[in-house]
């Protein structure tokens, strides 16, 4: 009985202390996970919550907050860069480049390139690059190929739009982080948490400028549509060209002269011949006036 005794009140020690370990681990968690209290509105005494980031360790680049609720691209419509390459057959290269051209600063462009020359067979050929609103494709397009024969024709529509709004959500992205770190620098204090604030602005703008640039050159390739056009005159019938009475006296006179080029290289080569003969034959009558004449 009194072993009994003594086990129970050794049970009840052991609960008693359980449940005080229990009730302080409770509010250890409680206070851990107690919200911070908010800034007041006078001066602080310590770090703020962007100086106690800056201070913990190197800055990593803010995340990006969205702009909209909406999914990135939603609303966007279809971006298509158009381009055109056509060969046409005219009867005057410089009159239907000048006719090209025409075309394309009438639809509101302009003219890229224009270059006009003739090939190793003094055949003559242009080429011309017009830049026009992508609205005014189709009609400009119509209007070259009447200019002449279309010998060959290819159009190109490249959908652009996923590259696109990639761009425009790095663009967003990147404006987002220069906005958070300009809102770290008010409340930096120190120099060096100066700097690092300021490093981090310079690497994102960069960024920035980077994939503004590459927006500026895809909104140029869409809102303005390309047509290169190669012009080319006919062949003339029975060969490149006719006779030519210049060319003759002209090939005649090279000719002439081309003989006499020869006939002097063919003297100096035997003039050693002839020296070396005259030498032998001087030799062989000196030889033959001593020999005695026979009865």
């Amino acid at each position: 009985m009194q072993y009994r005794s003594i086990l129970i009140l050794i049970v009840c020690i052991a609960a008693v202390a359980a449940a005080g370990c229990t009730s302080l681990q409770g509010s250890t968690a409680k206070s851990a996970i107690a919200p911070l209290p908010a800034e007041s509105g006078g001066a602080s005494t310590g770090y703020s919550s962007d100086q106690a980031l800056i201070a913990s360790g190197p800055i990593s680049p803010p995340v990006p907050v969205p702009t909209s609720g909406g999914m990135p691209g939603e609303g966007v419509e279809t971006k298509i860069i158009k381009t055109a390459d056509l060969t046409l057959e005219v009867s005057n290269v410089t009159s239907a480049a000048a006719a090209v051209e025409a075309i394309g600063t009438s639809a509101g462009g302009y003219v890229s390139t224009t270059n006009i020359g003739t090939d190793y067979t003094s055949q003559p050929y242009g080429t011309v690059v017009l830049r026009l609103p992508a609205a005014q494709f189709d009609s400009a397009l119509s209007g070259v190929q009447a200019i002449g024969k279309v010998t060959s024709l290819s159009t190109q529509g490249q959908d652009v739009t996923a590259e696109y709004v990639d761009v425009q959500a790095q663009i967003t992205a990147y404006q987002n982080q220069i906005a958070q770190y300009n809102l770290i620098m008010k409340n930096a204090t120190k120099v060096e948490d100066v700097l690092a604030i300021q490093q981090q602005i310079d690497t994102v703008q960069t960024n920035l400028d980077r994939v503004t640039g590459q927006m500026k050159y895809l909104n140029s390739q869409i809102d303005y549509a390309t047509i290169t056009v190669t012009l080319q005159e006919p062949a003339p019938v029975g060969g490149t060209q006719g006779h030519d009475f210049v060319t003759a006296i002209n090939e005649g006179i090279a000719g002439f002269f081309g003989i006499i080029d020869a006939i002097i290289v063919f003297v100096i080569s035997i003039i050693p011949l002839l020296i070396i003969a005259g030498v032998a034959y001087a030799g062989y009558r000196f030889w033959k006036g001593r020999r005695p004449a026979h009865p």
